[in-house]
């Protein structure tokens, strides 16, 4: 328990120095401060597996599965990429979101800050529940790994992110029925008085979009993260880093995602692998942790190169298109 206390002790302090001090004063996000910000992150939750490897070698951390420190190591990593990657739709819709209630860039990052508060306390409930089904009832597993198949196959047949418009979402409707909602940005605040009357401003309603939008999210990540470990350490710890450095990588891959236009086929290559993980039973098969994470490393890598080279073949083909 006392390793818990001081891990989520450690990430509010690094949530407060960053609106505290690093972003106290709300600004436009430039592509190299994200792009440092995301490196920063990156860094820090891979050299976390180390901190995992110790936890686990001292048995620190509860461990009724006598999961060994390099196990839980690779499986921490596993799990990262899985979350990650799975947040790249994700930045997508974020994207959508503060385009349609026209966000300024410099309120963006106070929006996310908020978001991600509300995400981690969303994400605890999920992965405490979700553990528990899959510990007390065996066949959960094979509902779960039914699920991920189920989207991965909705993810490619069909493009409903193209459709999502938050204004006309159910949402946004339910909300306006609780507070009037303004048009007005006034500055970095959530809430304003019209005609003495409280009003929320677009940020607030960014805000709780958003926050909706992640948990829907949830229901993908934390079943496929629970595909490779049930313990609750590795899920909430790979979870959280990954949804700390979703901000940065918003910000730095916010104008470049129509660079990463194959990059859901790796999504979905991933999804289809966990999902296939979960209802192949241990009897028949047991699938080593590093082909787990070698196959989710290089679904990713191959995703992100051919996408790449395909942005670069359009952007050589376009001055000759355009001459024609």
């Amino acid at each position: 328990m006392i390793v818990w206390i001081i891990f989520i002790v450690a990430i509010l302090v690094f949530l407060a120095l960053d609106l505290g001090v690093f972003n106290k004063t709300p600004h436009i996000i430039s592509s190299k401060e994200a792009g440092k910000w995301t490196a920063i992150w990156v860094a820090m939750s891979v050299a976390f597996s180390g901190v995992i490897y110790w936890l686990y070698l001292n048995k620190f951390i509860e461990n009724p599965t006598d999961i060994k420190p390099e196990v839980a190591s690779i499986k921490y990593i596993t799990g990262y990429l899985i979350e990650l990657s799975l947040s790249i739709d994700n930045i997508f819709i974020i994207a959508i979101i503060f385009s349609s209630f026209k966000i300024p860039q410099k309120y963006q990052h106070r929006v996310l800050f908020w978001g991600i508060l509300g995400a981690i306390v969303f994400r605890g409930l999920m992965i405490f529940f979700g553990v528990i089904l899959i510990n007390k009832v065996s066949w959960m597993t094979y509902i779960f790994g039914g699920f991920l198949l189920f989207t991965a196959a909705k993810m490619l047949f069909t493009k409903d992110e193209d459709d999502f418009k938050p204004k006309d979402s159910f949402i946004y409707k339910v909300l306006g029925k609780f507070i009037p909602i303004s048009t007005h940005i006034n500055g970095e605040h959530f809430f304003i008085k019209e005609n003495n009357i409280n009003h929320a401003t677009p940020l607030f309603v960014a805000l709780i979009v958003i926050e909706v939008m992640d948990v829907l999210f949830a229901l993908d990540s934390v079943p496929a993260i629970l595909a490779i470990t049930s313990d609750p350490f590795l899920v909430f710890s790979s979870n959280i880093f990954a949804i700390l450095g979703l901000r940065s990588m918003y910000f730095f891959l916010a104008n470049m995602l129509a660079k990463f236009s194959y990059l859901e086929y790796s999504l979905i290559a991933i999804l289809t692998f966990v999902g296939l993980k979960m209802l192949i039973p241990h009897d028949w098969i047991e699938i080593p942790e590093w082909v787990s994470l070698a196959f989710i490393a290089l679904s990713l890598l191959i995703g992100i190169v051919v996408s790449l080279q395909k942005s670069k073949n359009d952007q050589e083909n376009k001055p000759a298109r355009d001459e024609e």
